[in-house]
């Protein structure tokens, strides 16, 4: 059957961008942050970037804000805040990462004050030149447009290698793992085959600009062991869509 191949090959990266979910930085609390976790993503990217790899990073903001879910609230108010929970990620995140020793810069598609520099892809080369980790925050700065598809518009901007997806499921199963125990995974799946088995890997937005784009993705589980640094290194335990 196609789609559960073993086997796959491993290239030399040089630029890698990591989607991480607001309730990855959470922790098992599921809301607001846990140091623990943020200081294991930030060691691991470290690692990365000392062995080369540039890395941009884009954070979700379900650990503060999921609006979508309200009825009282007018849609584009609540992507408003949803843009603004992501920038607390960033921000957080940032210190933590250079508590460890890192260099890094925040990018928003639109004016923050000083709390942020304003994106453009010459200014994002220009920092991962500088061996800085990019957080990219705020997602594409427009309503009705996920992190999702925030994730895939910068990786396609940037010429990034491949999107890292870490979530709390490691990999994509032709079926919710967590209703039918006899979901399978995949270890290779075409992105033209999640489109239209609607696999959920991102949402569909963001799954078509990645297959217009030619961008990779590869999904794998956040709470495995150097799990970032294992998937980047060819040690990868989850699922790779390919285009």
């Amino acid at each position: 059957m196609r789609g559960f191949r073993k086997g796959y090959g491993y290239f030399r990266m040089k630029r890698i961008l990591l989607k991480l979910s607001g309730e990855a930085l959470a922790g098992e609390k599921k809301t607001g942050f846990d140091e623990e976790t943020v200081r294991n993503v930030a060691v691991q990217v470290k690692q990365l970037v000392e062995d080369g790899i540039q890395v941009g990073i884009v954070i979700g903001g379900g650990n503060f804000w999921r609006g979508r879910s309200s009825e009282n609230i007018d849609r584009t108010k609540a992507d408003q805040i949803g843009m603004l929970a992501t920038i607390m990620n960033c921000i957080y995140a940032s210190e933590i990462f250079r508590s460890v020793g890192m260099m890094t810069s925040i990018l928003t598609p639109f004016e923050c004050g000083s709390f942020t520099k304003l994106f453009s892809k010459d200014r994002a080369n220009k920092y991962f030149a500088k061996n800085m980790v990019v957080f990219f925050a705020g997602g594409t700065g427009h309503p009705y447009f996920s992190t999702d598809t925030g994730v895939v518009l910068r990786a396609v901007e940037v010429d990034a290698d491949v999107i890292l997806l870490a979530k709390a499921v490691d990999g994509v199963y032709d079926d919710d793992p967590k209703k039918n125990p006899d979901a399978r995974k995949y270890d290779e799946v075409l992105i033209d085959e999640v489109i239209e088995k609607n696999l959920q890997v991102v949402d569909m937005t963001a799954s078509i600009l990645a297959r217009d784009n030619k961008m990779p993705m590869w999904v794998f589980a956040l709470n495995e062991e150097n799990s970032i640094v294992n998937a980047v290194k060819g040690k990868f335990n989850g699922t790779k869509v390919t285009v």
